[in-house]
C-alpha cells in the first residue's frame, strides 16, 4: 500500500469514493492470492505420488484437505489484504501528493 500511496492519493483527489479504493486494493491483493492458491494446489497435487508412501489412513489427493487448506489460505489472504485496503481509504490526498 505504501508504494501505491501516490496513485491512491491521486484517485481520491480526483473524486474516487472510499468503496472504490477499497475494492481496487482488495481486488489486486486477492488476485495475487488466488494465483498463489491455484499454483500451490497444482504443485501439491503434482507431489502426491511422492507423498503417497508417507501417508497412513489418508489419501494423498484428499479433496477435503485440499479444499480446506485452499479456503483457509484464501481467508488469511483476505484478512491480510483488508487491513491495508481500509487504511488506503483514509489516505489524505495532499499528504500523498506532497511526498513525491
Amino acid at each position: 500500500m505504501e508504494q501505491r500511496a501516490h496513485e491512491i492519493g491521486i484517485r481520491i483527489a480526483l473524486g474516487a469514493k472510499p468503496g472504490e479504493v477499497l475494492g481496487l486494493v482488495l481486488r489486486h491483493g486477492m488476485t495475487l492470492a488466488g494465483i498463489g492458491v491455484v499454483v500451490g494446489l497444482a504443485g501439491a497435487y503434482g507431489l502426491t505420488r511422492v507423498l503417497a508412501g508417507l501417508l497412513y489412513g489418508v489419501q494423498a489427493a484428499d479433496p477435503a484437505t485440499f479444499g480446506g487448506v485452499a479456503l483457509v489460505l484464501a481467508v488469511v489472504a483476505l484478512a491480510a489484504t483488508w487491513i491495508p485496503a481500509r487504511r488506503a481509504t483514509r489516505v489524505d490526498p495532499m499528504r500523498a501528493l506532497r511526498c513525491e
